[in-house]
Formats: structure tokens, C-alpha cells, sequence
């Protein structure tokens, strides 16, 4: 059976509580946190409501991406899949699209941080063309 759904711009009235939903049911690889508060979200979609898409069926959010642009670079978050609707190309479509929207605004590099123990999403972003900086390491600070 083909798995039907579209892919959309988030619409926060709408989609914020069924994405949040999502993101804290993804078993490995998802961290919410500070800035998936609502707060945080609005603002993110006031910079580039464009880059913020959702995967839905008729009935439900199943997919969700974020992406940044800095007017330089490209930046990718929260690509999360709901589990019964994995391995249906969902994730592979949502990634094009938002690649799409970026390279639109003329991006030419894109990043993505994965954690150590998300093995599935590694093999996912190899496939679709991205490759592994091990040279580089990833540094953080929080205010």
C-alpha cells in the first residue's frame, strides 16, 4: 500500500502540539529541549516560516524538519519520522524539499549535527548524499 501525505509549511496554531508530540515519541536520536518551547518555536518561524516543514496524512502530522539559513549557511534540525511510517521515503522527501528551499535562497552548504548513537539517521543521510566531516568536532554553549 502507498502511504499518502503532503508536505507543508508548520502552521504553529495548528501544529505545534501534534509536533511536539512527535519529536518526544522518536526513540533515539531526538532531544527536546529549550528551544522547541513555544516561544522559541515563534521565533524561528518568524525568520523562515519556509524552512519549517511537516509531512502530513489526512489525519496526522508524520514527519517533521527544521532548517536555518544564515545567509550563508544552511543548517538542518529535527528531522523526526513517526514510527509507523518509517521506510516510506517520508524523511528522504523531506529532506529534498527543505535542500530545495535552501540551495532557492542560495545556500551552498548545509550542516546537520547527529547524535553518536542514531545509526538509522547516519545511513539515511549518507543515502541521500551527505557525507561525514570526522575532522570536525561540534562545540556548544547555552545561555
Amino acid at each position: 500500500m502507498t502511504l499518502e501525505y503532503h508536505i507543508r509549511q508548520f502552521h504553529f496554531d495548528d501544529d505545534y502540539e501534534p509536533v511536539l508530540a512527535l519529536w518526544k515519541s522518536v526513540e533515539t536520536g531526538m532531544q527536546v529541549g529549550r528551544s522547541d518551547s513555544p516561544e522559541e518555536i515563534r521565533k524561528k518561524i518568524q525568520r523562515d516560516p519556509d524552512l519549517f516543514l511537516v509531512a502530513e496524512t489526512k489525519t496526522q502530522i508524520i514527519g517533521t524538519v527544521i532548517g536555518g539559513f544564515d545567509g550563508r549557511r544552511g543548517m538542518v534540525y529535527h528531522l523526526a519520522v513517526h514510527q509507523e511510517f518509517r521506510r516510506n521515503g517520508v524523511a528522504k522527501n523531506l529532506l529534498a524539499d527543505l535542500e530545495t528551499r535552501l540551495q532557492a535562497k542560495g545556500c551552498l552548504k548545509v550542516y546537520l549535527l547527529v547524535l553518536a548513537d542514531n545509526t538509522a539517521a547516519m545511513c539515511l543521510y549518507e543515502e541521500c548524499g551527505w557525507k561525514r566531516q570526522p575532522a570536525d568536532l561540534v562545540f556548544s554553549k547555552e545561555f
